[in-house]
């Protein structure tokens, strides 16, 4: 399918190349023959891990956001690594971040996370069957980890004390498989 409103790239200029980021200046044609710039934002892509204890409670992560300059609750997750699959990442993250450990990964759906300016892709996963361990941390991550019942996130969330997206979208989608008696 030919999408009638694509933009045709006419020149492009990285203004950064970082560890975790790259972002292009680009100069675009227009479906209506005008000329625009795109400041873009490029990422690798990340994963997250809905992690439902034993217990059948969430597993979160405090930590604090620089971007944000404030601590917040989020599901465990992390950037993919050079050549390295989500699936293998989630895996990895999920323990590095967290200490836990599962044999049961399954991929719920991926998502972009701001598609009007970057192509950040997030892949989410579901981890079951979960053994405590012993977190593992990168040298520059400090994070808490935080389990809380569905009703606590639930109040949480309805308070704005969870606003992060992917955290959102993986309580949503726990509350919706807990109402339709698949979890």
């Amino acid at each position: 399918m030919v999408d009638k409103y694509t933009e045709k790239t006419i020149s492009q200029k990285t203004i950064y190349d970082g560890a975790v980021i790259r972002v292009n200046v680009e100069t675009v044609e227009l479906p209506n023959g005008k000329q625009a710039m795109r400041e873009l934002v490029h990422h690798r892509g990340a994963v997250g891990i809905l992690a439902i204890t034993p217990a059948n409670k969430i597993v979160l992560v405090s930590q604090y956001r620089k971007a944000l300059d404030k601590t917040i609750l989020e599901i465990p997750a992390g950037k993919l690594e050079e050549g390295e699959k989500p699936l293998e990442s989630a895996y990895r993250e999920l323990q590095e971040e967290t200490g836990y450990t599962t044999s049961t990964m399954q991929q719920i759906t991926k998502f972009y996370t701001s598609p009007g300016f970057a192509d950040e892709l997030i892949y989410l996963f579901k981890a079951g069957d979960l053994k405590k361990g012993k977190a593992n941390l990168d040298e520059d991550e400090f994070v808490d980890t935080v389990e809380l019942s569905l009703f606590e996130v639930a109040e949480l969330t309805r308070k704005g004390a969870i606003n992060d997206a992917k955290t959102l979208i993986a309580i949503y989608y726990w509350q919706t498989e807990v109402l339709k008696g698949r979890l």
